[in-house]
């Protein structure tokens, strides 16, 4: 079977703004106010919650690694507190999913969110029906650009490796797909716009509208 594997964020929902809020929950707990700017620091916040916790302690002083690993957790609760506050689909993503199924597609999600907190926002987002498999940052041992979880991403949705290719929004993506051996297309409606093509994925998306013609080039 044909699979489709997605990453999440930056690529299905923009959750750019309700990290970047968890993110300053944690500075304004220390006094140090909002940190992270969300239209600015947007892709930052599609690589982590530790990547934002980094980048807003290089703007200030006496804050190290050590900090990072006490507030990642604060963070995460936070996040969780207000995950579909801003956050919201792409345009025509579900519907792009759903044209992929019917074509007879699979479909599983391969995200470095922690699985609960990924399967919490498409219960919210009403898509979880729509992917087979979902794999998260602790799913296994290892998260991505290792291959191991898009594996699994592939095998738990039914599809076989060697008919499947990623779709995401970053070099960790990029990474990720040549590890696995399969095409890597990332979408363009993130924050470097059409600039992502420095990455040479093997295709770029400009809207969802067209994800099921571009499906069928990378998986004739």
């Amino acid at each position: 079977m044909r699979t489709v594997i997605f990453d999440l964020d930056g690529t299905l929902a923009d959750t750019s703004a309700d990290l970047i809020a968890a993110a300053n929950h944690c500075f304004r707990g220390l006094g140090l106010g909002d940190l992270l700017d969300p239209a600015a620091d947007a892709l930052t916040a599609f690589h982590g919650g530790r990547a934002m916790l980094r980048l807003g302690f290089s703007r200030v002083s006496g804050f190290g690694e050590a900090e990072v690993d006490r507030q990642y957790p604060l963070l995460l609760a936070a996040y969780a507190e207000g995950i579909d506050r801003h956050t919201r689909l792409y345009p025509g993503a579900a519907e792009a999913v759903e044209a992929l199924r019917a074509a007879g597609y699979a479909t599983g999600i391969c995200t470095n969110k922690p699985e609960a907190l990924a399967a919490l926002l498409l219960d919210r987002l009403g898509v979880r029906g729509l992917f087979g498999s979902l794999v998260g940052a602790d799913t296994l041992p290892v998260r991505k650009p290792d291959p191991a979880p898009y594996r699994a991403a592939v095998a738990r949705a039914g599809g076989a490796l060697a008919r499947s290719f990623l779709l995401g929004d970053t070099e960790t993506d990029v990474l990720t797909a040549r590890g696995a051996g399969v095409a890597c297309a990332l979408v363009t409606f993130g924050p470097e716009g059409q600039g992502i093509a420095r990455l040479a994925p093997e295709a770029t998306l400009d809207r969802y509208a067209e994800l099921p013609d571009l499906a069928a080039r990378l998986l004739p």
